[in-house]
C-alpha cells in the first residue's frame, strides 16, 4: 500500500522540481511565453489516444528543448496554427519552410535545402500524398534538434544510418554487416554512411541521371573516397582500383554512356560490401562466377582465375605487363622510325631544291641549244 502511494507522489515531486527549475533558470524573453504551453505539455506521460487507438505522446521535455537549436523560438513560431491555449484541435504538422528558406530574416541557415528536399524522392513522395514520406522532423528530430556536429544529433555522422534505418530497416541491417558499417561501429570517421553516397536533402532515384547512385555516376561517388591514397592507405586498400577500372573495358564503356556496363555496385553490391576474403563477398573467388554471370551467361570457375583490377603498368601483372610494355616499345619505335623517315625526306628535298639563279642558268643553256 505504501509503495503504491509512493510512486505517484515521487512522480509529482519530480514534476514540481522540474517546473521550479524551469521557472528559476533565466529564460530568453521569447521562451517565457512557452510556460503556458508547458503547463500541459511539460507533464511527463501527457498523451492523447487517437481514433485509431494509437497513443500520441505530447510530452515535451523542457530541459531538452532548451538545449535545442530552437531554444530561442516560441512554440507558436513553429506551431503557427495554434491561436489559443488550450487549443481544441490537434495542430497540423510543422512547416519548416516558414523559416528555412534562402533569404530568410529570422536567422535560419541561408541554404536551399528545403528546395532540394522538394525535388528529392522524399519530397515528391510527400507531394503525391504518401503518408509515410519522411519530413524534416523524421530526420532532424522535433523538440531536440541539434547541429550535425553534436554526437547526440540524429544527423550526426555516426547516427545517420540508424536515422535512415527507421524507414529503410532491411537496408540498414545489410549496411550494419558490411565493411562500411562495421568500420563505423568501430569509430572510423572515414567510414561512409547513407548521405555520403545518396546525398542529404537532394536524394534522387537511381533511375534519375543526376542521382549520385545512377549507374552512370556511381563510379564518381565511390571514387570520392576510393581514389584518395591518403584515406585508402590507412585501411590497407589499394587506391589504384579506381584508375584500373576506368582503363578497363567496363570503365571505358561506362564512361561513354553504356549504363549496362558493370560498375562498382554491379560487382561489389551497394550495401552488402564485404572484403574479398569473406565468403559472403560477391567478389570472393567462389562467388565470382555467379557475380559475373549476371551479365555474362555461362560464366564458370575460369572467370575467377584472372586478376581483377589488373594494372598493366605494374610488374605484378605478369605477362600482361610485358605484353603492354612490348606494345608500347613497338608503338614508340614505329613513331620514331616514321619521324626519322620524314626528317630524311625533308633533308633530301632541301638539298635537291634548286636556287633561283641556278634555275635561270639552266633555262638559258637549254634555249641556246
Amino acid at each position: 500500500m505504501t509503495r503504491s502511494l509512493f510512486k505517484p507522489l515521487a512522480l509529482e515531486a519530480a514534476f514540481v522540481l522540474l517546473g521550479m527549475t524551469w521557472l528559476v533558470t533565466p529564460l530568453p524573453v521569447r521562451a517565457q511565453e512557452d510556460i503556458r504551453c508547458l503547463t500541459c505539455h511539460g507533464k511527463p506521460g501527457f498523451e492523447k489516444t487517437l481514433p485509431s487507438g494509437k497513443k500520441l505522446e505530447l510530452f515535451v521535455d523542457p530541459m531538452r528543448l532548451r538545449l535545442s537549436v530552437h531554444k530561442d523560438r516560441k512554440c507558436v513560431d513553429c506551431h503557427a496554427d495554434v491561436t489559443e491555449v488550450p487549443h481544441p484541435e490537434i495542430p497540423q504538422k510543422v512547416n519548416c519552410g516558414r523559416c528555412h528558406f534562402l533569404g530568410n530574416s529570422v536567422g535560419a541557415p541561408q541554404l536551399q535545402r528545403y528546395i532540394e528536399y522538394g525535388t528529392s524522392v522524399h519530397g515528391k513522395a510527400l507531394a503525391e500524398g504518401n503518408p509515410k514520406a519522411p519530413v524534416c522532423q523524421d530526420c532532424h528530430g522535433d523538440h531536440f534538434i541539434l547541429p550535425g556536429s553534436d554526437a547526440r544529433s540524429q544527423v550526426n555522422h555516426k547516427s545517420i544510418p540508424q536515422t535512415c534505418g527507421g524507414c529503410h530497416l532491411e537496408i540498414y541491417a545489410q549496411y550494419q554487416e558490411s565493411v562500411h558499417g562495421q568500420a563505423l561501429i568501430k569509430g572510423v570517421k572515414d567510414a561512409p554512411v547513407c548521405t555520403n553516397c545518396h546525398g542529404e536533402h537532394n536524394i534522387l532515384k537511381p533511375q534519375d541521371k543526376t542521382s549520385t547512385v545512377n549507374p552512370g555516376t556511381v563510379v564518381n561517388t565511390c571514387s570520392k573516397c576510393h581514389s584518395k591514397v591518403v584515406i585508402m592507405e590507412k585501411y590497407g586498400v589499394k587506391a589504384e582500383q579506381v584508375a584500373t577500372y576506368r582503363e578497363s573495358f567496363h570503365g571505358i564503356a561506362n564512361e561513354f554512356g553504356m549504363l549496362k556496363a558493370a560498375n562498382c555496385a554491379s560487382c561489389h553490391t551497394a550495401h552488402q560490401i564485404f572484403p574479398e576474403q569473406d565468403p559472403r563477398s560477391t567478389v570472393n573467388s567462389r562467388n565470382i562466377p555467379l557475380t559475373c554471370g549476371k551479365c555474362h551467361p555461362g560464366a564458370n570457375a575460369n572467370f575467377a582465375q584472372g586478376r581483377i583490377h589488373l594494372n598493366p603498368k605494374d610488374k605484378s601483372a605478369g605477362i600482361v605487363y610485358w605484353v603492354a610494355l612490348g606494345f608500347k616499345v613497338l608503338t614508340l619505335s614505329t613513331l620514331a622510325g616514321l619521324l626519322i623517315h620524314i626528317a630524311l625526306d625533308l633533308y633530301r628535298r632541301f638539298k635537291n631544291r634548286k636556287q633561283p639563279g641556278e634555275k635561270k642558268e639552266v633555262e638559258v643553256a637549254e634555249k641556246s641549244q
